[in-house]
């Protein structure tokens, strides 16, 4: 182990991250986008932080490095990471089904065409299990990577996935009256699989899912401000979420209703607010392979199986959204993860890096090999359907997605032993 020079923290150059805000602040002034929060740390020390912008362009409320996120699919690691416990204590297991806690979803029926009229079905081959809804191979499905009267009767049944006032037991039988996309462990599809896990293990512990988040996770890490519910003293450090408007060409807000106390529905797949330095102690307990500062969550072979690739050759040539992600990128328990950087446009960093971002263009990342940990916040929602991967990574009016990787660029430009070759936007 080196020293740093006197020139260095933790092995970057400063002079080199100090040009990251400069070269995001753009981004804002052009109007295309609100606002970005960016936090760098190696070895347990933050080597950079930044908010630029605005939380609330209206109010002229600027981001600052406490501002509180809507991490939607961010929050999809930390449920992972919750059954990666019981499984620990015994209480569940990868190859249990769904049906001995949620018989809501027994005999279930399988679209011929996921496509395809609702009542052209075949019996399911096998129960879903607790593995296919930790690596998306359950063929629950989303409604907006869904097509045809599959995507118009989640949307009627199950309503908004982020946002919800259904009861959990409502909800779960809404869910077990719609058929799935797939047979259980077909393929890799996008859908409401960790919401289901979370009610799972919510019933498994006998409590409600957000409880469980904070006895085994969110208390035991100091993680102070993650929630599924925003009480009112904290909802002035909310950042607004925006849009880019066609018809103005330039940034709208997109109203989001608040609960007025903490709801039921806590949806494990999307539904938690944080900050960068709450998901940073998250991230890093994950890069200490299970612990953080004396509090142990999991065994190291337990994170290590997370950054396992548990899908068949045969799945990684399936697209995502349109993008070939899985052909150079693996995934895990709950977590995406990078193996082969050459010409990988989804990916920065080093061969086993670990992430999954959300929709509304957060995003973050535990290096293993450089020590490293990546956040990049904003609030800034773009069109997403079964083949918008380009527009999510890239499109008109998409700036978060084009920002973000400036941001990972100028970081590993700043590490004097490491490189990033090729990056681009985050997917949901």
């Amino acid at each position: 182990m080196t020293l740093d020079s006197p020139q260095t923290v933790r092995g970057f150059d400063p002079d080199k991250l100090a040009k990251i805000a400069p070269a995001l602040e753009p981004f804002v002034a052009s109007g295309e986008l609100a606002g970005i929060v960016t936090l760098t740390a190696r070895g347990g020390e933050i080597v950079q932080s930044d908010a630029i912008g605005w939380a609330d362009i209206e109010l002229h409320r600027p981001m600052r490095p406490d501002t509180l996120f809507r991490i939607a699919s961010m929050s999809k690691p930390i449920s992972s990471v919750a059954a990666l416990i019981l499984i620990e204590e015994g209480k569940i297991a990868l190859d249990d089904p769904v049906t001995r806690w949620i018989p809501e979803l027994a005999d279930r029926m399988v679209l011929r065409d996921p496509a395809g009229p609702l009542d052209d079905t075949v019996p399911a081959h096998r129960d879903i299990t607790i593995e296919d809804l930790l690596t998306h191979r359950s063929g629950i499905a989303y409604a907006p990577f869904s097509e045809g009267p599959l995507q118009a009767a989640y949307e009627d049944r199950l309503g908004d996935p982020g946002m919800n006032r259904m009861s959990v037991d409502a909800w779960l039988a809404a869910l077990g009256s719609l058929p799935l996309a797939y047979q259980p462990g077909e393929r890799f599809h996008y859908g409401h699989s960790t919401e289901v896990l979370g009610f799972l293990l919510g019933r498994v512990e006998g409590k409600p899912f957000r409880q469980l988040l904070h006895d085994r996770i969110f208390a035991p890490l100091g993680m102070v401000d993650t929630d599924f519910w925003l009480p009112p003293e904290k909802r002035d450090r909310l950042a607004s979420l925006y849009a880019w408007d066609e018809g103005t060409t330039k940034l709208a807000k997109v109203p989001v209703a608040m609960y007025d106390a903490p709801p039921e529905y806590t949806p494990g797949g999307g539904g938690l607010i944080s900050s960068a330095p709450d998901y940073l102690r998250f991230a890093r307990m994950l890069l200490g392979e299970g612990a953080l500062d004396g509090v142990r969550l999991l065994r190291p072979e337990s994170v290590r199986a997370m950054r396992t690739n548990r899908l068949t050759d045969a799945q990684r040539e399936v697209p995502f959204v349109g993008m070939p992600l899985w052909q150079k990128n693996g995934f895990g328990l709950g977590l995406s993860i990078a193996e082969d950087l050459t010409d990988n446009p989804y990916a920065c960093g080093a061969p086993g890096s670990l992430t999954w971002p959300g929709i509304f263009g957060t995003w973050w990342q535990v290096d293993p090999a450089n020590d490293l940990v990546m956040l990049y916040l904003v609030q800034h929602q773009v069109p997403v359907s079964a083949h918008s991967g380009s527009t999510i990574a890239a499109g008109r009016g998409a700036a978060g997605r084009a920002a973000l990787p400036v941001y990972q660029r100028l970081v590993y430009a700043a590490l004097e032993a490491g490189a990033c070759p090729s990056v681009t936007g985050a997917t949901p």
